[in-house]
């Protein structure tokens, strides 16, 4: 039942988008597991809807219910043992979720026989991951190029680790839940899988903004950082946070870099640091609705001081983001003592690099458990753990996980953190929780970068100037059963 869900709904889509190349044929390859199966459904929807068909059966079908759909399609298509002439619409039904290592002999051959009619104008489709692509891990050697990967149920890991190979990723429903899909044996213990973060989702999350309202209605937010030489930092995370919606924001610096930022940012209120427990009061704790702190800080015995005087005397919500991370690097006890049991939303945004220090662990092994390393994390500091890249994947505190796969390379330059820590912070401010700001923000943030035509000679700016695009242009709803869509990135 499972075969035929996800074979009829991926001929519908792949007909739904490529009517007018099908009116001269498809190509299916189709290997000897159940991916090859739901190549065989596939043909025969294709053909009894009057497409002419050629099955490429690269390897004999094995399991039963592909060897079923093979015998049910048989007639209605023409079966051939090599592609002697290229389709201009191609479906790769070789390897499935379970295939491991590099594909060899005849299934290597087919790929690379894909690729090359794909090199000529063929558009290839992909039955839910393109063959020689790890589901879980995104290696690859030997691996189709696709333009479109249709992921039956969800989206597979592989997939967002290696998006330049999918093309556009269409998820469609085929009737799975989520403890026991193919995904579920890479939960952790409690058994919930990331929720992929979508326009949908963002939307209903966002606090309208009444006509009337005022900068106070709004809400205000600290934001502490800028030390010696580093006021940039500040001013990209202020602009993104007035292009957020906060009401007022405060700018808390090191006395050097005040003119700097007061002259890029008039609309910001800027002080110099805090040095008394009563300026911190005025200026933080009963002024601000939340606080970022780090963008441009520093690292230093000061530093980590003042971030240490900020958490002790304010609860208010707060994000932890680059050097207010680095000054606790492998002393994370440090920073738990300083969140856990305050009774504030807390978040903390690292990249992988920052995330490593903090744990005290190998880059490579955050980037190889990308996808559950925060769990344990999040619950020792009880705060929330959005881990910067792509995809970038939240932790929170509860255990729940989310997936925000949005943005382009132009958000790989220095600086486009604080931008993500500007709109966060806004979000931090007006909702009150941690996990919901983190989702909407690395959405958001992603989204603006989309907007930018390109990525090279886009510079963060720009990203600013495309943030009331994000912010306010909707994406049209997918109509079922596709569920997510994710659009084709760069190669």
């Amino acid at each position: 039942m499972l075969m035929q869900r996800a074979g009829t709904a991926a001929a519908e889509e792949i007909s739904r988008r490529y009517s007018n190349r099908l009116r001269e044929g498809a190509l299916v390859f189709t290997g000897p597991g159940n991916n090859g199966g739901d190549g065989w459904v596939v043909a025969g929807v294709l053909a009894r809807s009057g497409i002419r068909v050629t099955v490429v059966e690269v390897a004999k079908a094995k399991s039963p219910d592909a060897v079923a759909e093979k015998n049910a399609a048989i007639d209605a298509v023409t079966v051939v043992e090599r592609a002697t002439n290229g389709q201009p619409v191609i479906v790769d039904a070789l390897l499935g979720t379970g295939s491991e290592g590099e594909p060899r002999g005849e299934i290597a051959d087919a790929i690379t026989t894909i690729n090359d009619l794909h090199s000529k104008g063929a558009l290839v489709a992909a039955l839910d991951i393109p063959s020689g692509l790890d589901a879980t891990t995104g290696r690859h050697s030997t691996c189709i190029l696709a333009d479109v990967t249709l992921s039956f149920g969800g989206v597979k890991r592989g997939s967002l680790l290696a998006r330049d190979y999918c093309g556009e990723i269409i998820v469609v429903d085929i009737g799975l839940d989520e403890t026991s899909g193919p995904s579920a044996k890479n939960a952790p213990n409690d058994g919930r899988l990331p929720l992929l973060i979508d326009g949908a989702w963002v939307e209903s999350r966002i606090p309208p903004i009444r006509y009337d309202a005022h900068k106070g209605e709004r809400k205000h937010l600290a934001l502490l950082g800028g030390g010696k030489g580093m006021p940039g930092a500040v001013v990209l995370a202020t602009r993104a946070a007035l292009r957020s919606g906060i009401g007022l924001v405060r700018a808390l610096v090191a006395p050097e870099s005040i003119s700097r930022i007061l002259a890029a940012t008039p609309s910001a209120l800027i002080s110099a640091w805090p040095t008394e427990d009563a300026e911190i009061s005025s200026h933080v704790s009963t002024w601000a609705d939340a606080i970022v702190i780090g963008p441009g800080l520093g690292k230093s015995d000061q530093t980590r001081k003042l971030v240490e005087r900020v958490l002790r005397d304010s609860k208010l919500p707060v994000l932890l983001d680059a050097d207010a991370l680095n000054v606790f690097d492998g002393d994370a006890k440090s920073l738990a003592a300083l969140l856990v049991g305050r009774g504030r939303s807390a978040l903390i945004t690292p990249h992988v690099a920052e995330f490593a220090r903090l744990a005290k662990l190998e880059v490579k092994e955050v980037l190889d458990n990308r996808f559950d390393i925060g769990v344990e994390m999040a619950r020792a500091l009880g705060a929330t753990v959005l881990l910067k890249g792509s995809p970038t994947v939240i932790f929170a505190p509860e255990g729940d996980r989310f997936v925000v796969a949005r943005g382009t390379a132009a958000l790989g330059t220095g600086g486009s953190g604080d931008l993500l820590a500007g709109i966060a912070g806004t979000l931090l401010a007006q909702l009150k929780d941690a996990s919901t700001s983190a989702c909407c923000a690395a959405y958001v943030h992603g989204r603006a970068a989309e907007y930018c035509e390109y990525v090279r000679g886009t510079i963060l700016e720009d990203v600013v100037y495309a943030l009331p695009r994000a912010w306010n242009e909707s994406e049209p709803l997918p109509m079922l059963p596709v569920l997510a869509e994710l659009p084709a990135v760069s190669r």
